[in-house]
Formats: structure tokens, C-alpha cells, sequence
């Protein structure tokens, strides 16, 4: 993978800026589903390349198994991005996006959730895994 730490950069930078839009243009307080459509209508338009509603295939013992795990959002087959519209966040949250990066093979992924007043201060989180550093050993 010939990726660059600023590449990676500037991805979050493009994925964190489409959140802020929608949030911005259509607020806090929807259901998961609304910013999922707002947000896929926000990359199409800034050109981003994603999969979206992708299936996480388990890979168990050499067996390929289908699960019924989805992520919201793959970015460049780089980074994952789990979209939340709660009150709280829990720290299942963080171990679901952390499993799903794992089993993409991606090395960072963004957290965001909606039902916040300003989702750049308290509505999104990064995340990298072990193949973050690993692109540059």
C-alpha cells in the first residue's frame, strides 16, 4: 500500500469537514439513517470515493463466514468511518469501529456522532490500529 501519513491526513481532514457541513446545513437530533443519506450525498459531491452499508466478511480459521456487520461508511479502502446519533457514546462504540478497522485492514477510522451542539469539539474521534504505523516501518 503506497499510502502517505499526509494522505491519511488530509482524508480525516476531508471526511471531518463533510460532517461538519452536514451538521451545520440540517443539525442534531435525527436518526442515524438521515445523516447516513446527507453524509453519502456530501462525499459524492466533494469526490470522495467510498463504499457505503459494506458488509464485513469474518475471516474465521480460514473459513469466510458472512456476518451481518456493516460499516457506514469505507473511505478509500483506508479508513472506516461509524456514524451514531446518541445522547451518550459508549465505549461499545469504540470497540466495534476499532473490530471493523481490524477486519477491513484499515488503519485509522473516524467516530461521529450527530447529536451534538459542535461536532468538531465533542462529535468526532480518530482512531488508528497497529497497520497505521506499519505503512511506515
Amino acid at each position: 500500500m503506497n499510502v502517505t501519513k499526509s494522505y491519511l491526513k488530509d482524508l480525516v481532514y476531508q471526511i471531518n469537514g463533510s460532517a461538519i457541513e452536514v451538521h451545520k446545513k440540517i443539525g442534531p437530533g435525527l436518526l442515524e439513517s438521515v445523516y447516513h443519506q446527507c453524509l453519502s450525498k456530501e462525499f459524492e459531491l466533494r469526490k470522495i470515493n467510498f463504499k457505503s452499508e459494506l458488509e464485513i466478511p469474518i475471516n474465521y480459521k480460514g473459513f469466510e463466514l458472512h456476518s451481518k456487520l456493516r460499516c457506514d461508511f469505507l473511505i478509500e479502502d483506508l479508513l472506516v468511518v461509524e456514524l451514531k446519533s446518541v445522547v451518550e457514546m459508549n465505549p461499545l462504540f469504540e470497540a466495534q469501529l476499532l473490530t471493523y478497522m481490524n477486519l477491513l485492514n484499515a488503519p485509522i477510522g473516524l467516530l461521529i456522532n450527530f447529536n451534538v451542539k459542535n461536532i468538531f469539539y465533542e462529535g468526532q474521534r480518530t482512531y488508528v490500529n497497529k497497520l497505521y504505523n506499519e505503512l511506515w516501518d
